[in-house]
This record gives C-alpha cells, sequence and structure tokens, in this order.
C-alpha cells in the first residue's frame, strides 16, 4: 500500500468548533472499530472520528468534553496539552505533557515587551493529568456497569500541589529531578512527556526531554485505586521506587509519541527544541520487558518527512485495521497549508512497515 518514500495519504476531516485544532493535533489512536481518537495540544478534549470504507476517510467527528468524566484540577479553558492515547481494553487512556512552558515573542508586541515575554514561565494544572476512561462500543463513559466484572469508572493519577504523585515521586530522582525542580520549559529540553503507550498493567511514557547526552529518557509506571476516581502509584522499582527509567539512545532526539506493535515499541522520535527536525520513527524491539535502568539502541525504522516551520510529526499509531498490510499512521502538527483542505479536512500519512 505504502513505501516510506511513498506514503499514501488519508483525510481527517472534522466539524464544528474544533475545525481550527485540526492544525495542533497531537495524540492519536486507532481502536479495532475504526475509531481514531484524538487529542490537540491547545484543547481539553479528546476527539472521535470513524472510518467511513466508500470515501475512504475519517469523518463523523465527535467531541468528549474530557471534565465530563474526570474532574479538573483547573477550568476547561486551560488547555491538558494531551500528548498521548492509548487503548487497552476497557480503558482508554490519556497523559498531558506535564510540562512548562516560556512565553513566545509576538510580531504585534515592541521589543522591550517581547523580552520581557521570554521571562516569563507558567505551568497549568490540566498538564499534569494521566487519566482512563471506560471505552465502551466507541463511546466513553464516565462510569460503566459490566456484568461479571462490576463497575468501571474514570479515573486519574492523583494530583497533588507539584502536578501528580509521578511528579512527587521523580522530584528528587538523580537524572530527572534537577530539571522538574528548576521548571525548565518543555521545549527547552526540560521535563516533558509526550508519548503513551499502555500494555497490559504496566504504562510507558516517552519524554521529550530532558535528553542526557544524547540518550532519551522513558518512564515505566504502574498504578492502582485509592479511591474508584483516583489512581496512585504502586512500587514497582528494585528498591521500592515507583516508576522504572529507560535510556534509549536515538541520536539526540527526543520521544515524541509511542506505538504498541506486538511486544515491540515504536518510537517516533524528534528534536526537543524548537527544530523542524530530523524526524525517525525507531524499533525498540521486545520493548515492554526491559530491565530496569536498561540502556537500548533500536534501529531507525523509518524516516519521516518535515517541513520548514510546519509538517512536524507528532502522534502514530497502526493502521492496520483500515490497510491490508502492515502500517503506520503519522499525523503532524503545525501541517503544511497543502495538508489542509475545505473548511475541517486535514490529511495525515500512512507509511508500510515491514
Amino acid at each position: 500500500m505504502t513505501d516510506q518514500n511513498n506514503p499514501s495519504e488519508i483525510i481527517l476531516r472534522f466539524e464544528d468548533e474544533f475545525r481550527e485544532h485540526r492544525e495542533d493535533l497531537s495524540a492519536v489512536c486507532l481502536t479495532a472499530d475504526r475509531h481514531l481518537w484524538l487529542g490537540s495540544d491547545e484543547t481539553s478534549s479528546i476527539e472521535r472520528l470513524t472510518y467511513n470504507p466508500e470515501l475512504q476517510l475519517f469523518t463523523e467527528h465527535k467531541q468528549f468534553r474530557v471534565k465530563d468524566f474526570i474532574d479538573l484540577p483547573a477550568t476547561e479553558d486551560q488547555e491538558i496539552d494531551i500528548e498521548g492515547i492509548a487503548y487497552v481494553e476497557p480503558y482508554l487512556w490519556f497523559v498531558g505533557s506535564h510540562s512548562w512552558k516560556r512565553k513566545k515573542p509576538k510580531p504585534d508586541k515592541t521589543n522591550a515587551k517581547n523580552v520581557s515575554r521570554l521571562t516569563k514561565l507558567e505551568s497549568e494544572p490540566n498538564r499534569y493529568l494521566l487519566g482512563r476512561i471506560p471505552l465502551i462500543n466507541g463511546e466513553l463513559y464516565k462510569s460503566f456497569v459490566r456484568e461479571g466484572v462490576g463497575t468501571l469508572t474514570a479515573a486519574k493519577l492523583e494530583i497533588t500541589p507539584r502536578g501528580n504523585l509521578l511528579m512527587d515521586a521523580l522530584v528528587n530522582d538523580p537524572h530527572l529531578g534537577s530539571y522538574i525542580d528548576a521548571t525548565i520549559p518543555g521545549k527547552e529540553n526540560g521535563f516533558d512527556i509526550e508519548g503513551l503507550a499502555v500494555y497490559e498493567n504496566r504504562i510507558y511514557l516517552g519524554m521529550r526531554g530532558p535528553v542526557l547526552r544524547g540518550w532519551a529518557v522513558m518512564l515505566e509506571i504502574e498504578l492502582e485505586n485509592s479511591t474508584p476516581e483516583t489512581l496512585v502509584l504502586k512500587a514497582i522499582g528494585t528498591e521500592g521506587q515507583q516508576y522504572k527509567k529507560h535510556f534509549i539512545y536515538l541520536k539526540g532526539l527526543g520521544i515524541r509519541d509511542l506505538c504498541l506493535d506486538g511486544e515491540d515499541l515504536l518510537i517516533l522520535a524528534g528534536p526537543t527544541m524548537d527544530l523542524d527536525g530530523p524526524v525517525r520513527v525507531y524499533r525498540l524491539e521486545k520493548g515492554v520487558h526491559l530491565s530496569e535502568n536498561s540502556l537500548s539502541q533500536p534501529q531507525v525504522e523509518l524516516d519521516i518527512p518535515y517541513g520548514d516551520g510546519d509538517d512536524r510529526a507528532e502522534g502514530i499509531t497502526l493502521f492496520d485495521n483500515i490497510s491490508s498490510v502492515h502500517s503506520l499512521l503519522v499525523l503532524y502538527d503545525a501541517p503544511a497549508r497543502s495538508r489542509l483542505q475545505g473548511e475541517g479536512d486535514v490529511i495525515a500519512d500512512v507509511f508500510h512497515l515491514a
């Protein structure tokens, strides 16, 4: 169907007020029922599209406001900055960036005001959400009673003054703690979660930053309920830590997304800083069975095209449920103008996988 040098294209069609956000898509997951679940780094909602085989595109846009399922730590107008979406029966998982940001200069401001803007750092409580929502027959539910299982309930990792329990656990980490303590913005090689994969009861979080001497970091955690709506970290490390670390050599790139392919992890890798490229997909073989504090040097699977100030690959998901061959859908933040069609369409790419 596709090859690396000539990917095929697929249209994603959005409706209503979300149309403007087709240019800031940041997370994607295709489920077996041919629903495409998406997140934006500028909203507090999750979007669902459905594949139409006759039109050969994704349409029937439906929006789910996260606040209808999970209590937000801040108001809905503060973005969650959703950077990862994953599905493991019966839950749809999502994660915010957990990052700080620096204000950008604006062309309508004076030099003095723009210099001042570059001193301003901020973080938003909603960015520290890591949550799951019951996904039943293509619909999200705050709670759902399943025969023989009991009540499935939407839940989030417990919020704390620093953000959540994960940030509390990491603040004294010898590799990551100094970045958290210094409140370094995500786009400046600061702490920034951008990838999410879930395998059985294990959650993998891919870090765009920090990259440490060329090595990207992936965190592995497990969660359990303290109340029906609240999740806490389990002790899974050899010394009782509530997380495991994995170091992955991506030649200086950070992790922009994660995607399971069997027991392998596909890693979308891109720059930590505000750069265009390079962008690659790596295959980390048996990536869900890494030992604690592992050091891995995976092989490049694909080189992904990128633009000049646009077409920054931001999300990946297996496309096998639509395609007749093993393939990968790639969506782009700040898509090139040629990817935008009409009022609500945006074009994603589909690449063949070996």
